[in-house]
């Protein structure tokens, strides 16, 4: 896949494995599921990530430790995460998917920068890369917590819920009130444009959309299947291994994606790929997947994003070319096509 010296981040789920659904004596269905990573060392693993990336950032350093501080960021994970997993069946909304996601914002950031890509903060004159490296990793980090509202409309309510914490946390960092109302609004941007509903216009909001997308291993699916949601949301999530994030060898930024069996595909495609395609970092960008070799029966052993097409390897030699199904935006488009928005002449 990569080697190691080029990995820049890599997300893995470590030991034990998944167990077949089996019958209790009562005649309940008792899942058993003993392979995760524990979520304190991820956090740990992913705060240890962060703060390498931010050692030469200070601005965003000390918004950074404000933010893993701060009580009202606390309790929203916690809560975005009950009602996710707890009310939804959901993977994983909280304080780990914040962390995971902060270090993986930080890796795709600081190989888009290696690579020559300018953030729109640098490109716009606003700020430099400490502004951008502080908005990208506190837009990530809070990009779900409108989710304790509800999961409809989740990034606006995410929105209106991270301003007392952002203010809080820039008014301690800029004195002048004109940049940091400037800084402030490409945060919100990447909160209410991680999910693709819209897609996000800048830089900044492509790597926390991407960054997003990039947690898709069996460490966030195994909870969800642990508490009864047994749907191909959790089922594919439990087939995905490893996610590596590391410098491409055409474009800055390559990732891949190791699944244990086929299944894993559905995630890549509905999750991580259109997160790909649908933000202005998307030239920049490699992905690709495959399947490890030990593993369940293959039906699909490659997987290459091509565009908006995927370019897939078969286990019996054949090559085909299938186009991303992007299904929210079809969804959108649908909902455009119906209300005939955007057909007047501007």
């Amino acid at each position: 896949m990569t080697d190691d010296q080029s990995e820049k981040l890599t997300l893995k789920v470590e030991a034990g494995e998944l167990q077949d659904v089996e019958q209790t004596r009562e005649g309940r269905e008792a899942r058993v599921v003993e392979f995760s990573t524990p979520k304190a060392k991820l956090t740990d693993e992913a705060n240890r990530a962060i703060r390498a990336d931010l050692a030469g950032f200070p601005r965003a350093l000390r918004a950074y430790e404000a933010l893993t501080r701060d009580p009202e960021a606390l309790a929203h994970w916690d809560m975005s995460n009950y009602i996710t997993m707890r009310k939804l069946g959901y993977n994983d909304h909280g304080r780990t998917h914040a962390f995971i996601t902060g270090a993986a914002s930080m890796a795709i950031l600081d190989l888009l920068v290696r690579g020559g890509v300018r953030p729109d903060i640098v490109e716009s004159g606003i700020g430099d890369l400490d502004d951008t490296y502080l908005a990208v990793i506190l837009g990530t980090m809070l990009h779900d917590i409108g989710n304790q509202v509800h999961r409809a409309q989740h990034e606006a309510h995410g929105v209106h819920l991270a301003r007392p914490i952002i203010d809080r946390i820039l008014e301690g960092i800029y004195p002048d009130a004109f940049k940091r109302t400037k800084i402030r609004s490409f945060i919100l941007h990447c909160i209410n444009c991680h999910d693709l509903n819209p897609a996000p216009l800048t830089v900044e909001g492509g790597v926390t959309a991407l960054a997003d997308g990039t947690d898709i291993t069996k460490g966030r699916g195994r909870k969800a299947f642990a508490l009864g949601s047994v749907d191909i949301h959790s089922i594919s999530a439990l087939a995905v291994d490893q996610v590596v994030i590391s410098a491409g060898a055409t474009r800055p930024v390559r990732i891949d994606v190791t699944m244990n069996n086929s299944g894993g595909i559905f995630q890549v495609e509905e999750v991580l790929a259109p997160k790909v395609i649908r933000t202005p970092i998307a030239r920049y960008v490699e992905l690709r997947a495959r399947t490890r070799p030990e593993g369940d029966e293959q039906i699909i052993t490659r997987v290459k994003l091509d565009g908006d097409h995927f370019v897939m390897d078969l286990e019996d030699g054949e090559r085909v070319t299938v186009e991303v199904q992007d299904t929210q935006k079809q969804l959108q488009d649908a909902i455009v096509q119906t209300l005939n928005i955007g057909t007047e002449s501007k």
